[in-house]
């Protein structure tokens, strides 16, 4: 057969017989991620892994969520995971992590997940995931329970109220120290956006010092907070961390968008080295983000312009103790908004471009698989990989109208992940109704 020679802006592909042979031949068939006991095992191999990666390649896709639970139950139950760390803030992620760990409930004036985009965790699947966590955590003991955590940087305000809530409870005085110097934020808690355009005019960072001021206090007095409420005083500490992260990340969001998107991929993953620090020697790790996040961003035109994410600071740290696993597919629905604080909508995904790794995989007729790179025999699937493609990439906003530009990247794809998860055909997400189901306890994490 005569090979179709496909030519991208940057490298010319071709695509062969002999290419999608050798990916099919390697590309096992999976269940629906619907039935986890027969999804799951297919996942065994990644099990002595000390952090294993799950992406997406959309925020807004069922399938995603689905398998990536599946997964993780399965890394839960039979491998000894015990921490899933997920692209969201951690004031959010603290409401479900006292949830499934049965830990004392912390009033709120806000909702969990309350910004947009609301559908990325306040959605049935995700549902699903948490009710058995919960359960699962009911039947261990106490200490043996799987943390639920989030490692991103968007909760200025909530991160600022909870780190004054926890000093009003344990230093009153370090709470008034703390309210003075968190004040030059106050007008723009509420907006933090507004707060980095405010920055761009001025020469010097308005809020730098104090923000950097009241993690060293809260730092500095840690012996003593610590013999409150080791637990607490972690999860405030944390905010405090996020409060500096993020007027850091909000000041540098107007003058580039490389430093931004370092800043903050840096600070995941310094939370997620922290967390495996705190949980000792035993401690193994399931991330749940995008696949801009979780592969390695060397191996994609991003690293090619500077950037790095959270998989290659894990390849770096933890060598082959980090397995990264993409996740892609070729069309469907996805719940996404056309704008940012829009309105979710579900939309139609097009088929993917001709000159895509996507479209490789579709070739195959596999409907769902799991193709792995990882052993030494495999080393024709990984030439075939290693041949840069373009990749999609849908994040809280798609724009079909626009998509080659404002959705595709170059990616080597051998390189990116160490093993990728199929789909043919996906669908949207289905968003929470607001409320609080029948049945659930008051500290229910997604309730209105």
């Amino acid at each position: 057969m005569m090979a179709n020679i496909l030519t991208t802006d940057r490298f010319p592909i071709e695509e062969n017989e002999k290419d999608v042979s050798i990916l099919r031949r390697f590309c096992a068939p999976l269940p629906p991620p619907e039935r986890w006991d027969e999804f799951g095992p297919f996942f065994d191999s990644f099990g002595d892994a000390t952090v294993v990666l799950l992406g997406e390649g959309s925020h807004g896709t069922s399938e995603f969520y689905r398998a990536r639970a599946a997964i993780t139950r399965r890394l839960i139950e039979v491998h000894g995971f015990n921490i899933v760390a997920v692209e969201a803030d951690w004031p959010d992620a603290a409401w479900i992590d006292r949830y499934v760990r049965f830990h004392a409930h912390q009033p709120s004036a806000e909702a969990a997940f309350g910004r947009f985009p609301t559908w990325m965790w306040r959605n049935v699947e995700m549902h699903d995931f948490v009710t058995w966590l919960r359960a699962h955590n009911e039947r261990a003991a106490p200490d043996a329970r799987v943390e639920f955590r989030g490692l991103d940087i968007y909760s200025l305000g909530r991160s600022i109220a909870a780190v004054l809530a926890y000093l009003d409870r344990v230093d009153p005085d370090g709470a008034k120290a703390a309210r003075r110097r968190y004040a030059c934020l106050t007008p723009w808690q509420d907006d933090p956006a507004g707060y980095g355009e405010a920055a761009l005019h001025l020469r010097e960072s308005p809020c730098e010092d104090v923000v950097v001021a009241e993690l060293r206090s809260l730092l500095d007095k840690r012996l003593d907070y610590i013999r409150h409420d080791g637990e607490a005083f972690f999860d405030a500490a944390q905010n405090a961390r996020v409060v500096q992260a993020a007027e850091h990340y909000y000041r540098l969001m107007y003058r580039s968008s490389r430093e931004s998107w370092n800043l903050r991929d840096r600070h995941m993953f310094d939370t997620l080295a922290r967390l495996l620090a705190a949980r000792g020697k035993a401690a193994k790790a399931v991330v749940w983000a995008h696949n801009s996040h979780i592969g390695n961003a060397a191996a994609t035109a991003m690293g090619w312009q500077g950037e790095f994410n959270i998989g290659e600071s894990c390849r770096a740290a933890f060598g082959d103790e980090a397995v990264l696993i993409g996740f892609g597919t070729d069309r469907g629905t996805v719940a996404a908004a056309s704008e940012w604080d829009g309105p979710m909508e579900v939309k139609k995904v097009l088929p993917a471009r001709r000159d895509s790794h996507e479209h490789l995989f579709l070739q195959t007729g596999i409907a769902r698989g799991l193709t792995d790179w990882r052993r030494s025999d495999r080393a024709e699937l990984r030439a075939v990989l290693s041949k840069p493609r373009l990749e999609r990439a849908i994040g809280v906003i798609y724009r079909p109208e626009t998509e080659f530009l404002s959705h595709y990247f170059q990616a080597i794809l051998a390189d990116q992940f160490d093993a990728f998860v199929w789909f043919a055909e996906t669908r949207a997400v289905t968003p929470l109704a607001s409320g609080r189901p029948h049945g659930e306890p008051e500290t229910y994490p997604f309730g209105l």
